[in-house]
């Protein structure tokens, strides 16, 4: 047989259509409405096909269609609006705030980023915020950039078997037709950056998405200079074994930090979106200590100090942790850059340095590298408080220095473009232009009550539409029969109130709670006057054979002949599905066991929608919820199993399906549902201005950015002067706080005060070689639990009056009993010192 050499033949865009390679090549697209309908007008059902990617479709497209939209005037106008859009956007004024940076840039460190369908580098929540953060960050003019992994085979696609089991499909993706392009140095070359690899050295490739205005760049191991073992480090997301995983951690974090230096980026606010990137505290603090003459403990000031950690993660298990012999292998080289003993290094990994049995822990690494660390929702903050506790011994949980910043969604990106134009009719453009101003929303009472229906019922019927396209495709692909197949056709009612569950498939995320008691449901979901549907779509983890088991459950489940005209299980959950769902369904549905879910921003993406959400209280709904909004299943209850819980709650669920939620549904004044569209608008414009990522992109502007970049600049300057001088004074402290006691505190004799008096207190404490203004002595005082604990606490301090010239002092204050109810105090002494960013980050603490 004679060898056959390839080439690619493409069309060849005219002159005229020149700028769409520009659009298709930045994913301002990708939440732009003007510029998705461009692509889409210019071939629907090729648009579709090709996942929504304007690259692969301008090569696929015919030349005749290209040639004749060349010659249409009205093709030729939207293109040229959509140019005018993207150059607007670029071309937009810096935040107000970007002075106040200082020069520094915004690095965003990510395992996973759902941008668009077509790139298939994300596989759930994290990444789809992720992708709403860099869209929001171009929105708000912010200096960022992305910073994340370059998968050659990207992220499964999910398909089942005929027994209902899922299976994996990874394929390699053609990236030369996706909207990424190579990075390259100013000569031209290829960007490209090296880690060392337990001994080994790899090269990674740098690529570059543009996001309107924030380029994200993907590194890949993938090249010709490594080994076949080697290219592989970044084939796919979340694959291989444990050593696989710490692998692609090395390349991300340290070979993140040697790409920002490539790139020119030296003054970096780095923000480790979950632990898999905190290997780069190490590489800065090596780099620090290599440039600036730093020891350990003064680059890691300098560096801590301009590091954002945020943990999405409310159970140990969620937590990527390295045996030590693993740490040996990859690391072993390393620490004695960084001037540490191999325990030393360790023990940055664990809880309690000191114990040899305790695993490296990426997210304990990047908490102690990190002098911001928040949760992603006010629940969550409490819950990472009480989890990482162990961090800060004899601080109480109150104190724990582990904030919240509650997640948010990109609503252009999210909002139906049918109910997008009638939010811009009814309140303008101020609802994604500053989307958190609640004046903006304000309008929305406004929009007459059979408009929004009509537009919702729309968004519902091409819902039902596309899950009945989607189950014939499923059906034909495990060989049904063709009566199976014709009733799958039919299945569903474009009219029917309409429940979406749609999320990764975990037991704690308990998707079969609504299938507790199957009869009970079918008698709902076939009511004859008041039909109820239901819709799911969720991938497990290709590990995680117990949630496989889930979906293979509720598979078979749907069999049922009373239930399989109601419910349709949507195979290979991506941001397509996504959109269709919170889009189209009535009913936003989520069962977690609280407190397992962090955030949970699928339920925002709904509610932005008019979608009303049906939630235990957990992640964000547990600060959202009020009447009116939607509803919540139970309250926050403690049970004494899960089966207990399981039961209860699946119970409330079923109450409110039947007494609530259908009935209201129902209830229709000529046609339309007035009370149900009441909580829609409710929905809109209370939980929008919030709840959206603009918002809480400038709250981590505010609160860590800004603060992070003022406090590294002051460690740094002269020299690192105050970094050294920090760093000396920790370690003399440290030395001498063994000397440190409360000898005794002493109060009046109280059983009861009246409110709005003050308790005095006075404490004696021996100080030794530590001097006064070195410390602070507190009273810790507020409402006590029933395990004589004090929650909600506050803080007074106390003043030195006395000294007896021996090291001893006396101290004196009065604590405001400015509440009713059981108060409890205690004294503490605490390191004090100017540049201390947290009283507690030194770990030393003494109570009376």
């Amino acid at each position: 047989m004679p060898t056959f050499h390839t080439v690619r033949v493409v069309p060849t865009l005219p002159p005229s259509l020149a700028p769409l390679r520009d659009l298709a090549y930045n994913l301002f697209w990708s939440w732009d409405e003007t510029a998705r309908s461009l692509f889409q007008r210019l071939d629907p059902e090729l648009w579709e096909a090709t996942g929504e990617n304007p690259v692969r479709l301008l090569a696929e497209v015919g030349q005749e269609r290209l040639n004749a939209v060349a010659e249409d005037p009205g093709f030729k106008n939207q293109l040229a609006r959509a140019v005018e859009r993207l150059n607007e956007h670029l071309s937009r004024p810096p935040h107000p705030l970007t002075a106040e940076l200082h020069g520094h840039t915004i690095v965003f460190f990510c395992f996973e980023f759902g941008i668009a369908e077509c790139l298939p580098i994300y596989s759930g929540g994290l990444g789809i915020l992720s992708g709403d953060y860099l869209k929001s960050s171009s929105d708000l003019a912010l200096p960022v950039v992305g910073v994340g992994l370059h998968y050659s085979r990207g992220y499964f696609r999910q398909y089942l078997n005929a027994d209902g089991w899922q299976q994996q499909e990874f394929a390699d993706i053609d990236y030369a037709r996706l909207p990424i392009v190579p990075e390259r140095r100013p000569d031209g070359s290829l960007l490209t950056v090296e880690v060392d690899m337990a001994g080994r050295r790899v090269v990674a490739r740098v690529w570059k998405i543009q996001v309107g205005r924030v380029p994200c760049y993907m590194l890949d191991t993938n090249v010709p200079e490594n080994s076949p073992e080697d290219r592989s480090i970044t084939d796919r997301l979340y694959g291989g074994d444990i050593e696989h995983r710490i692998q692609q951690e090395i390349v991300l974090g340290i070979g993140g930090i040697r790409l920002l230096e490539a790139l020119g980026i030296r003054k970096p606010i780095c923000h480790l979106n979950e632990g898999h990137s905190a290997f780069l505290g190490l590489e800065r603090i090596r780099v620090l200590m290599r440039e600036r003459g730093l020891s350990f403990d003064e680059a890691r000031e300098v560096a801590s100090a301009s590091h954002v950690f945020t943990t999405h993660t409310p159970v140990p298990a969620g937590i990527d942790m390295f045996a030590p012999d693993l740490i040996d292998r990859y690391f072993s080289h390393y620490w004695p850059e960084l001037g540490l003993q191999r325990e030393e290094f360790l023990g940055l990994g664990r809880q309690n340095p000191h114990d040899p049995n305790e695993l490296f822990s990426m997210a304990v690494l990047g908490i102690r590298l990190s002098d911001t660390v928040n949760g992603v929702s006010e629940l969550h903050g409490r819950v990472s408080r009480g989890m990482w506790r162990g961090l800060w011994p004899d601080v109480p949980d109150a104190e724990v220095p582990i904030e919240h910043v509650t997640n948010g969604v990109h609503h252009r990106t999210w909002i139906n473009p049918d109910l997008a134009t009638v939010l811009t009719r009814y309140i303008g453009t101020g609802w994604w232009d500053r989307p958190g101003d609640r004046a903006n929303w304000a309008g929305v009472a406004r929009i007459p009550d059979e408009e929004l229906w009509r537009t919702h019922e729309r968004a519902r019927e091409q819902l039902v539409s596309f899950t009945r396209e989607r189950l014939v495709q499923q059906l034909r692909s495990t060989g049904a029969l063709p009566s199976t197949i014709d009733e799958a056709s039919q299945a569903l009612d474009p009219r029917a109130l309409t429940i979406g569950f749609a999320r990764r498939f975990a037991l704690y995320k308990r998707a079969t709670l609504l299938f507790s008691d199957p009869d009970r449901l079918a008698r709902i979901l076939n009511h004859p006057d008041r039909p109820v549907q239901i819709i799911i779509a969720g991938k497990a983890h290709p590990q995680d054979e117990p949630a496989k088991g889930l979906i293979r459950e509720i598979i078979h489940l749907f069999r049922r002949a009373d239930l399989r005209a109601r419910v349709a299980f949507i195979e290979n959950y991506d941001i397509a599905v996504a959109k269709r769902l919170i889009q189209g369904c009535d009913i936003w549905l989520n069962t977690p066991l609280r407190p397992q879910e962090a955030s949970g921003t699928s339920g925002m993406k709904a509610a932005c929608n008019g979608v009303l959400h049906v939630s235990i209280l957990d992640g964000w709904w547990a600060e959202a919820y009020r009447p009116g909004l939607g509803w919540a299943i139970g309250g926050q209850e403690v049970y004494s199993s899960i089966d207990a819980q399981n039961k209860v709650e699946s119970e409330l669920l079923y109450d409110l399906l039947e007494q609530e939620i259908v009935p209201t549904f129902y209830d229709r004044t000529r046609g339309v549902p007035r009370r149900w569209v009441q909580l829609m608008k409710n929905a809109i414009a209370e939980l929008s201005p919030f709840f959206n990522t603009d918002r809480m992109v400038e709250q981590y502007l505010e609160q860590a950015y800004i603060p992070g970049a003022r406090r590294a600049i002051r460690l740094e300057e002269g020299d690192a002067r105050r970094a050294r001088e920090l760093a000396a004074w920790k370690r003399s402290l440290a030395a001498r706080w063994s000397d440190v006691r409360i000898d005794r505190v002493e109060a009046d004799d109280l059983t009861e005060a009246p409110v709005d008096s003050t308790l005095p207190v006075r404490a004696h404490v021996i100080l030794g070689r530590v001097q006064p203004d070195e410390v602070a002595v507190e009273a810790f005082y507020g409402p006590i639990d029933g395990r004589r604990q004090v929650t909600e606490g506050r803080t007074v301090r106390l003043r030195a009056v006395e000294s007896d010239g021996h090291g001893g002092y006396l101290f004196t204050g009065a604590i405001p009993l400015d509440t009713t109810g059981m108060v409890g105090y205690g004294v503490r002494v605490v390191p004090d010192h100017p540049d201390l960013h947290d009283r507690h980050e030194m770990r030393l603490i003494r109570w009376a």
